[in-house]
């Protein structure tokens, strides 16, 4: 079954993965503790005096940082939201397919090709494949297998950016928020469907702590990712769960728009994890063409970081 949440900014800002927000503007790990600090003038001299002294400057600009950030969010919370549209479907897998059933309109199938490792660090470790963590078809019995996308409102990526209020930093701000607003959804959406729509995890309870280090059951894969690197599978999930109905297009190269905006799998097994597909010889490059029902030369060029 399909559904389109919307979220209003406050809800999902506790989501936000600072770390990599401070990532992106070329701070350390380390200085996205203040996201953890208290908002008093005592605890934030107390985590600033924890750093050297000639790493203090660097983390006052950290702090400075943060409460632009949050200022931003403030400002934002009424006028702009977030939308999730994920679906849950009947799956099973097909060796390296997955093969999903839409239960809201009869007959309609999808195969979903997939990559598998054809490299490991360890000599006695599985080349593994998503599909590895979903019920095969020769038992018969259904799994379950969902599929996402999130995204910004439009006009939160282009604040800032030209006329009267036009400033280079608020954009880059209202930017790398918007990246993370929209990620933050997926955390929040995915959370609601562990214990909710899908209810595979009834009685998680697990801090936003927890969930930001993925101590949840199940995973997230998302496209372009490792586990699953070939952004040309946006064209496929777009036409399976409707991206434009909640406000994303796809570029030719299968990039979104928003810019702001992630989309992938929702796997259930308790042994499921992310690893790196890494690099692929021609024999699989030819197979998954043939699967995906595309020439080679085109999924040579959606799959050329995997050569």
């Amino acid at each position: 079954m399909t559904h389109t949440l919307t979220y209003h900014i406050h809800e999902v800002a506790p989501y936000i993965n600072w770390i990599y927000f401070f990532h992106a503007w070329g701070f350390p790990p380390r200085f996205a503790a203040i996201s953890r600090i208290h908002g008093c003038d005592a605890c934030r001299a107390g985590w600033l005096a924890e750093f050297p002294e000639e790493e203090r400057t660097r983390a006052a600009e950290a702090m400075q940082l943060f409460k632009d950030a949050n200022r931003m969010l403030a400002q934002w919370d009424g006028d702009f939201h977030t939308h999730v549209r994920f679906g849950l479907y009947p799956a099973c897998s097909d060796g390296d397919d997955l093969l999903l059933t839409d239960p809201e309109q009869e007959g309609r199938t999808l195969r979903l090709a997939l990559l598998r490792q054809q490299h490991t660090t360890k000599p006695d470790e599985p080349y593994l494949c998503l599909s590895d963590f979903v019920r095969p078809l020769s038992q018969d019995i259904p799994d379950t297998v969902g599929v996402f996308a999130a995204t910004v409102d439009a006009d939160m990526e282009h604040l800032y950016e030209t006329g009267a209020y036009a400033d280079d930093f608020k954009h880059l701000l209202a930017q790398t928020l918007a990246d993370r607003l929209a990620e933050a959804s997926t955390e929040k959406m995915h959370q609601e469907v562990r214990t909710t729509y899908w209810g595979y995890a009834k009685d998680e309870q697990l801090s936003i702590e927890d969930l930001l280090v993925e101590k949840f059951a199940g995973i997230r894969p998302a496209v372009g990712y490792p586990s699953l690197p070939d952004q040309s599978v946006n064209f496929v999930l777009s036409e399976w769960l409707g991206f434009p109905e909640i406000g994303i297009r796809l570029t030719e190269n299968g990039a979104m728009v928003p810019h702001a905006s992630v989309s992938g799998l929702m796997l259930s097994h308790p042994s499921a994890r992310y690893f790196a597909v890494g690099k692929i010889g021609e024999d699989q490059l030819e197979d998954y063409a043939r699967r995906r029902g595309l020439p080679v030369e085109t999924m040579r060029k959606f799959l050329a970081a995997n050569f």
